[in-house]
């Protein structure tokens, strides 16, 4: 294919389409939605005004209802496109020759680049410290991304055991304790990081080691 920009039968450069309705309107979802995050991640979900979220957005109140029912919805949205994708890589089994070990390694390895240092960290403690109060926003976060995690987490596990990696056939029964470390630096970037910064890279090595055994050193 050409890489020269199309012509017309002039001979003139033809101008690139100006975008669609369907388009448009994907673009304004699209800065809603990250309007929104920072207007969560600034004032809390119970503080948060669709007001300010359009402002920040550059629309008109009214657009936001045209994509989204509520304030509640809009926050799920924000869940479903910012941290479900991430869950769903934990899903992947390993790669044929290699471990349930390196796949493990390899998410939290993810999560902690892609979540704990990042702004999606800050929605995932805004869940922790909202939730009780709004046990709708809760029970969709476990829907959508603690249920699936789990679900994903018990898969490789019981791989692990069946393939002797993992000698505790118990650990199937209780996933949180393998994802425990990638909550952990989550709330400690926030709170404590400043006093006592944490190496989460090394603290998750750490942690599989306890469940996996030491790698010989090569």
């Amino acid at each position: 294919m050409s890489d020269k920009p199309a012509r017309t039968a002039s001979g003139r450069e033809r101008s690139p389409a100006p975008p669609n309705r369907a388009e448009r309107a994907a673009e304004r979802r699209a800065a809603i939605v990250e309007a929104a995050m920072e207007e969560f991640i600034a004032r809390g979900f119970a503080a948060t005004r669709l007001d300010d979220v359009a402002k920040r957005a550059g629309v008109a109140k009214g657009t936001i209802y045209l994509h989204f029912k509520d304030k509640e919805t809009l926050f799920e949205e924000l869940i479903r496109t910012a941290i479900v994708p991430l869950v769903t890589r934990l899903g992947t089994l390993p790669a044929p020759g290699g471990s349930v070990r390196d796949a493990l390694e390899g998410f939290a390895k993810t999560f902690v680049q892609e979540v704990a240092t990042t702004r999606r960290g800050d929605i995932v403690r805004l869940i922790v410290a909202e939730g009780p109060r709004f046990p709708a926003i809760a029970d969709f976060y476990y829907r959508e991304v603690v249920s699936r995690g789990l679900a994903a987490m018990r898969g490789l596990i019981e791989l692990g055991i069946a393939r002797g990696e993992i000698s505790v056939a118990k650990l199937g029964q209780f996933p949180q304790i393998v994802v425990a470390p990638a909550i952990i630096a989550v709330i400690w970037k926030s709170l404590f990081q400043r006093h006592a910064p944490l190496d989460a890279d090394e603290m998750l090595r750490v942690h599989l080691d306890l469940i996996f055994g030491e790698r010989s050193a090569t």
